[in-house]
């Protein structure tokens, strides 16, 4: 067995788990990878948890509380009737992209009343992925705009839900004013290769966006 996994200490995750591959830098020291971090965000419901829990290597962190008769009036489950529980804090996780890429993904809680949490979790991120509902186009809004304030690169990502019309991505860029050279994708945030391919996007748009 890997020291990794015998010398963790009792009811801590070790960073090498037993079924997980070990990646070169995990072994050789002289291979550090680069560290990046990631936020997505986004409004309620919209598939941020999903996102980061559908892509990610290890067992993701996640603070998902039950949504109890207090937030009646204040969270609209119109588009999201099923929906029983919420994150409250962040959701985290990590994804290898590269034998020297490692992404670490920060999940923003959607609603306005955990808003105050931001300005933490995004603190030295290199991009963000803002999802969109096309049923609720609005709900995105906010986070366009802080990062838009913020100046911080950012793709816009529209998780088509089950049963809901499709549209193009010009369709979202025009009805959301996205200006030409900010990526917009349609995902699907249940399908690994699907984030996958927002991320690099990001990555691709982050680095793009970097003063030389």
């Amino acid at each position: 067995m890997d020291s990794a996994v015998s010398d963790a200490a009792p009811g801590v995750t070790p960073l090498v788990q037993e079924d997980e591959p070990l990646l070169p830098w995990q072994t050789d020291p002289t291979r550090a990878p680069i560290a990046t971090k990631i936020v997505v965000a986004g409004g309620f419901g919209v598939g941020k948890t999903t996102l980061v829990g559908s892509v990610s290597e290890i067992t993701p962190l996640q603070t998902e509380a039950l949504m109890t008769e207090a937030s009646e009036g204040t969270d609209d489950l119109t588009a999201t009737p099923g929906k029983s529980t919420t994150t409250v804090a962040m959701d985290f996780g990590r994804i290898t992209l590269d034998d020297d890429l490692v992404l670490y993904l920060f999940g923003t809680p959607g609603q306005q009343r955990f808003w105050f949490m931001w300005d933490d979790l995004v603190r030295g991120a290199i991009g963000a992925v803002v999802l969109a509902d096309t049923r609720r186009l609005k709900d995105c809004w906010p986070a366009l705009d802080y990062f838009e304030s913020c100046g911080m690169p950012y793709v816009v990502a529209v998780n088509h839900f089950d049963g809901t019309e499709r549209y193009e991505p010009e369709d979202v860029r025009e009805a959301l004013t996205i200006p030409a050279h900010i990526p917009v994708m349609i995902m699907d945030a249940r399908r690994r290769i699907s984030v996958i391919e927002t991320l690099l996007s990001l990555v691709g748009h982050a680095l793009d966006e970097t003063p030389e």
